[in-house]
C-alpha cells in the first residue's frame, strides 16, 4: 500500500515564548521540523510526505532548507486558519492507500511505533499511538474535584493513520471548535478507532520545558546509538 504522512506545521507556537514558529527551533541544532520529517523518510523511504506551513513562511522554509543543506524530498501546502483547514489542504496532495497526520512539533515517533500504525490501519482502517499515563488525575467540575482511575485513560499520539476514504470522509465534515484531533472526526463518522502501543519519548514540543526534555532524548538516542556501534566492534 502507497503511504502518505501529513504533517501539519502551522502553528506559531504561543506557549513556547518569542517570534518564531516553534516547528522551526532548533533542536541539537538543526530545526525540529526536520526531525520530525526525517523520522518519517527512515520508517518509508519511498512515503509521500506532505508539509503544511504557514503561508507567511514558506519562503523561510525555503531558506532553512538551503542552508541546512536538507535534500528529503517532501511537498509543501499552504496552512488554514485552523489545524483542520491545514490537513484539508495537504489532502488534496495525498496519493496514499494509507494517510498519516503526525504532529510537526513531535520528532521521536519510534520506527515500531510507525510500523504497527500502519500495519494496523491497513488491517482495521484506523491506528493511533497511545501510552499509559502515570500520574493520578482528577476530574475538575466547578469548585469540586475527583479523583478518577487512570487505568481507564490512554494520552494520545501522533502518528495517526487511515485508510484513504476514511480521513477523507471526515474531512468532508464541516469544521467545529469541539474537534480535537484526526481520531475524534473519524469517531463523528461512527467508525471504530483501533489504539496501538505508542512510545513514551515521542513527545509533542509546545513549551520551553518541553524543548529541554526533547534535547536529553536526543543524547540519550546518541549514546544508545554510540555502545551498540561498540558492542557489535567488540562482536566483530
Amino acid at each position: 500500500m502507497k503511504r502518505s504522512v501529513i504533517i501539519p506545521a502551522g502553528g506559531v507556537g504561543k506557549r513556547m515564548g518569542g517570534d518564531l514558529p516553534k516547528q522551526f527551533l532548533l533542536l541539537a541544532g538543526e530545526p525540529i521540523l526536520f526531525r520530525t520529517i526525517r523520522s518519517f523518510h527512515t520508517f518509508d523511504p519511498a512515503a509521500q510526505i506532505i508539509v503544511s506551513l504557514p503561508d507567511d513562511w514558506l519562503s523561510y522554509w525555503q531558506d532553512l532548507c538551503r542552508q541546512y543543506r536538507f535534500t528529503i524530498t517532501h511537498e509543501v501546502v499552504a496552512g488554514g486558519k485552523e489545524r483542520f483547514h491545514s490537513v484539508q489542504n495537504a489532502l488534496q496532495l495525498a496519493k496514499g492507500d494509507l494517510i498519516a497526520v503526525h504532529d510537526g512539533v513531535r520528532p521521536f515517533p519510534s520506527l515500531q511505533t510507525s510500523q504497527k500504525c500502519f500495519e494496523i490501519a491497513g488491517t482495521y482502517g484506523s491506528a493511533i499511538p497511545v501510552v499509559e499515563l502515570k500520574d493520578s488525575i482528577r476530574e475538575i467540575t466547578g469548585n469540586r474535584s475527583t479523583a478518577m482511575a487512570r487505568k481507564r485513560y490512554r494520552l494520545v499520539q501522533t502518528p495517526q493513520v487511515f485508510r484513504s476514504e476514511i480521513i477523507r470522509s471526515a474531512y468532508a465534515q464541516e469544521f467545529h471548535e469541539s474537534i480535537t484531533d484526526d481520531a475524534s472526526l473519524v469517531e463523528a463518522l461512527g467508525i471504530h478507532i483501533t489504539l496501538v502501543q505508542g512510545n513514551d519519548e515521542n513527545i509533542k514540543i509546545t513549551s520551553p520545558t518541553d524543548l529541554i526534555l526533547a534535547e536529553s532524548i536526543v543524547k540519550s538516542c546518541q549514546l544508545l546509538a554510540v555502545v551498540a556501534h561498540g558492542a557489535r566492534d567488540e562482536i566483530a
